[in-house]
């Protein structure tokens, strides 16, 4: 029986192809010849055809709703990896929506029960078995709680894991044989492409998992006035029925409705900029789906207007390395200096070492200028980025998947913010957060911070050396050496007491130096550190 379903998926996928001339897109690649000329051993080639009116993206969507959410969900994924497409396509791509007929209202009522294992009525008060929404993944029914708190029920698509998981198998069929195919679909790096949607998909069935990032965004803007984040009810959540708090504000869309409730759109324009930056520099947890349909604005404070954000099945992080890397790079990039973007990439390791930096530099300068002729509120954060990870994968940097999630948020966010707002200056709205966030990490809060870290972990490694030692004197002992004399414990502490200081000591140095602050008095931290590990190491000698 499996065999026939996956037989009869396989025939519908083929129809869909030749209905939209999804072939022509294939053979359009570059290729051998001789696998270009087995075109015209498949029949329907030769069948007579009409000129399509339609363009090659569009085709491509259309085909991709044609065969159902499944591969709606991947397109809408493919459409934000503008790093790999032409944009003709990614721009079609973008137009996929993610609304789709509703499953029967019985069967989201009996998987309810099923997982919460009581019935409806036990659960809730009042339960609406008309759905609010309906997407791909699942579809989301208004309910209310005994103790008279007003919710929403979100519940996946029943048997979805088993057709998710057939039409994956034939996507990575498709991305293989293209890639064998063409070297410019290997260049696009397909079968990655749907390594990553696998991972995105099946993140989204789990609604456990979901609920753990929305409990984490609403408490790192707990009691804030630029977001909120509605309320888990965990008590009632399951792998496949997600219960929270139901909120009601304006599509962040519906520009008539804000407009209407005199919403200060300059002020929630620069908000949602001020989002983005306060969830990846000083959270490094951000909200990475953040579309329109995913945010709505407060009717509360229409003069402070506030988000609410929902749908955190996927969410963004960075490791501080990431944060650095990023904050230099924007800083460096609006100051035009082009060697230290070519630099930061070399010594991230993102670059090879044996990059050239002035012909990197050159490329980077090449691409960049252009925008820079424009004022600053016209220039694209998000393009600007873009612009940047096509220009390094001509030099084989291979694109991160965190700055690929930070990229398609930030496009998402700032489209956003200049519809609201289009004088929307993204650079002049966003630098003060940036110069503040690099200031505090050289500030003697942070240095506090990091020195607790290192000195946490000075047992641990002083333990290390110690059995190194000890192991390196038992060979020597066995082979009939004189063995070297173990340093008593405090000894070995004091001297990685010593070497962590300097380490630390450089770091603070070298930030302090990129901002021409070395020899300031702001700087006292780095040269404290820096004198007292020296004075450790020296009086161990």
């Amino acid at each position: 029986m499996k065999l026939f379903a996956a037989a009869h998926r396989l025939l519908r996928i083929f129809f869909i192809l030749i209905r939209y001339r999804l072939d022509d897109l294939i053979f359009d690649l570059p290729m051998p010849f001789w696998l270009r000329s087995m075109g015209y051993l498949l029949p329907w080639r030769w069948l007579p055809r009409h000129k399509s009116t339609h363009s090659r993206g569009a085709r491509l969507r259309l085909a991709l709703e044609g065969l159902g959410p499944i591969f709606i969900k991947f397109g809408q994924i493919l459409s934000t990896r503008r790093d790999l497409l032409p944009t003709d396509i990614a721009d079609e791509l973008a137009l996929l929506q993610d609304k789709v007929p509703p499953f029967e209202s019985e069967r989201a009522v009996a998987l309810v029960e099923q997982q919460l294992d009581a019935k409806v009525g036990d659960i809730f008060a009042w339960f609406d078995t008309k759905p609010l929404a309906s997407a791909s993944v699942a579809q989301v029914h208004a309910a209310r709680l005994h103790t008279g708190e007003e919710v929403v029920v979100k519940v996946i698509r029943p048997g979805l894991k088993s057709i998710i998981d057939q039409d994956l198998a034939w996507l990575y069929l498709l991305a293989r044989i293209a890639e064998a195919a063409s070297s410019e679909a290997r260049r696009l790096h397909l079968v990655e492409v749907v390594d990553d949607y696998a991972k995105t998909i099946h993140d989204e069935l789990d609604l456990l998992r979901e609920a753990a990032n929305s409990s984490q965004l609403r408490r790192n803007f707990e009691h804030s006035e630029l977001l909120y984040v509605p309320q888990v009810y965990w008590d009632y959540c399951r792998p496949q029925v997600l219960v929270m708090e139901r909120i009601y504000g304006i599509p962040v869309t519906d520009l008539s409705a804000l407009a209407a409730q005199n919403t200060d759109m300059r002020l929630l324009a620069e908000r949602g900029v001020e989002i983005f930056f306060t969830q990846v520099f000083r959270d490094s947890f951000f909200h990475a789906d953040m579309h329109p349909g995913n945010i709505f604005v407060s009717t509360q404070t229409p003069h402070a207007p506030q988000y609410i954000a929902i749908d955190c099945g996927i969410v963004g992080s960075l490791t501080p390395e990431d944060q650095d890397y990023l904050a230099r790079n924007l800083i460096a990039f609006f100051k035009r200096d082009y060697r230290k973007v070519a630099q930061l990439h070399i010594d991230s390791g993102w670059i090879p070492a044996e990059t050239k930096v002035n012909e990197f530099e050159a490329a980077i300068r090449t691409v960049c200028e252009p925008i820079f002729e424009k004022p600053l509120k016209d220039i694209s954060f998000g393009q600007l980025l873009l612009r940047l990870f096509q220009v390094a994968r001509r030099f084989n940097m291979e694109v991160q998947p965190q700055l690929v999630l930070l990229q398609k948020t930030l496009l998402n966010i700032e489209g956003l913010g200049r519809q609201l707002y289009p004088e929307l200056d993204l650079w002049r709205t966003g630098r003060p957060y940036l110069e503040r966030w690099m200031c505090e990490r050289m500030g003697p809060k942070h240095l506090v911070n990091t020195l607790q870290v290192q000195l946490e972990q000075v047992p641990r490694v002083a333990g290390m050396a110690r059995s190194l030692l000890e192991h390196l004197a038992r060979n020597a002992a066995e082979q009939g050496r004189p063995a070297h004399r173990v340093q008593p414990r405090s000894s070995a502490l004091l001297s990685w007491v010593g070497i962590l200081l300097l380490i630390g000591g450089s770091m603070q140095a070298s930030l302090y130096l990129e901002a021409a602050q070395l020899f300031s008095l702001t700087a006292w931290s780095s040269w404290l550190m820096l004198g007292a590990g020296l004075c450790i190491l020296v009086g161990r000698r």
